[in-house]
């Protein structure tokens, strides 16, 4: 047992700055569950003048990373620079210097998580990522180990605050996308730059992690299909209600077979789903296990302190390994290789909009067109009237997307109909 853990952080952000918050502030209750004293003894950050909220001695700071990487007193580096490059580079360097890394960068794990994980190993260090899914709710660590026994079936859930924050905004209060996002963005909710949030972006790098862990298969993010929110309209948010579901961007993971099917959309889900009442920023994980069943991990997704508490979690596990000589025993567990079904395929309900001619057989050439192509139409409802085209809202049954993609460009074409307004998929 060592006298004394050391940490090093690369990147004084929100993340580092929660991480080095929580170690400061929780420093005695951390030392007695590790064992030992686990102390923050240098930080590195390109800015060292700005205040944080957070006390702590300023001494440790410093603009020259290598003073974190290549310092022989440190045991374990926090990597929360954000990017693939250069904090590829550092977490690589680290490894190969001895040093246990703790990571929340989401994009980087999607993409090079493989590489990471394998240095890892080569080097005998553990590499831990709890933070990188859903801020503060752990996910990673009860999919790695309490939930190892089972087969995973499905995971899916909201994983991105901000499309949630604003969807639960137009929900309750029938706005339009562009007038929540403005809000959201004032309130800090949203990014300048929105675009790897209400893309799905974001989800999919999440996602590429959570299926990875849980198929026990590499999932290569770009394979991942992904819509954002840009589309929804407060119609649909009105109309979904009024069928019993609510809208929400889900990150979709399930096996199918010999295969994974893995997609981001904003999706229609019954108000019984546990999923349909988490709002606002929250975040939630659904998991199916054959032997456990239905469980599902619910919290703030992200911020300072949720995800720094992930972080400095991570810290705490590898502080106890160090002390008890057992490091590298939660290793990679993606040693089978599955393919990614394709989107084509994959079949689910659909909600469409449009808007026709408000004459007759205007709804028997629509009936054709998805007849010709192997859809039925579970539900249809005519909404309101704008001068001389009526608002028609339909509901599927299950059909696979290659065949509903054929039905709506053939009804795009129809003489009768003005616009196809919308369209989404249903998960019940």
């Amino acid at each position: 047992m060592k006298e004394q853990i050391n940490v090093g952080i690369i990147g004084l952000g929100t993340v580092g700055t929660g991480a080095l918050k929580v170690l400061v502030d929780n420093k005695d209750e951390i030392s007695r569950k590790v064992g030992c004293p686990v102390e923050v003894i240098k930080v590195a950050d390109l800015d060292i003048v700005t205040e944080r909220p957070v006390v702590f001695d300023k001494s440790i700071l410093t603009t020259d990373v290598s003073r974190v990487l290549d310092n022989p007193d440190v045991d374990i580096v926090i990597e929360t620079i954000g990017g693939v490059k250069p904090a590829k580079d550092f977490i690589l360097r680290a490894m190969r210097n001895g040093k246990h890394v703790v990571c929340a960068n989401k994009e980087l794990i999607a993409k090079e998580g493989s590489d990471l994980l394998g240095t890892a190993c080569e080097n005998g260090v553990d590499f831990f990522f709890e933070g990188a899914v859903g801020g503060g709710i752990p996910v990673i660590r009860p999919l790695k180990v309490c939930l190892a026994a089972n087969k995973i079936q499905e995971v899916m859930g909201i994983v991105n605050g901000t499309t949630n924050y604003i969807l639960t905004k137009m929900s309750t209060e029938g706005r339009d996308f562009a007038d929540v996002l403005k809000e959201a963005q004032a309130a800090g909710y949203a990014e300048a730059d929105p675009t790897a949030d209400v893309e799905g972006y974001d989800a999919k790098y999440k996602l590429a992690i959570l299926a990875s862990i849980a198929f026990t298969s590499r999932v290569n993010v770009n394979e991942i299909y992904s819509e954002g929110i840009t589309k929804i309209a407060a119609q649909d948010i009105c109309y979904a209600r009024e069928l019993g579901y609510v809208i929400k961007l889900l990150a979709i993971a399930k096996r199918n077979g010999d295969q994974i099917e893995a997609r981001v959309h904003p999706t229609l889900i019954p108000t019984t789903h546990p999923l349909a009442s988490v709002n606002d920023v929250y975040n939630a994980i659904y998991v199916r296990g054959d032997f456990v069943q239905d469980v599902m991990f619910y919290g703030r997704g992200a911020g300072s302190h949720p995800t720094g508490s992930a972080v400095a979690g991570d810290v705490v596990d590898i502080a106890r390994n160090i002390n008890h000589g057992c490091n590298g025993r939660i290793p990679c567990t993606c040693f089978d290789r599955r393919e990614i079904r394709s989107m084509d395929l994959v079949g689910t309900r659909y909600y469409m909009r449009l808007l026709v001619a408000d004459q007759p057989g205007v709804l028997a050439s629509i009936a054709q067109a998805f007849g010709d192509n192997s859809v039925s139409i579970a539900s249809m409802v005519q909404k309101d009237m704008y001068g001389d085209k009526a608002e028609i809202v339909m509901v599927t049954h299950r059909v696979v997307e290659k065949n509903f993609r054929k039905a709506i460009e053939t009804i795009g074409h129809l003489s009768t109909v003005a616009k196809v307004s919308n369209w989404l998929r249903v998960e019940e």
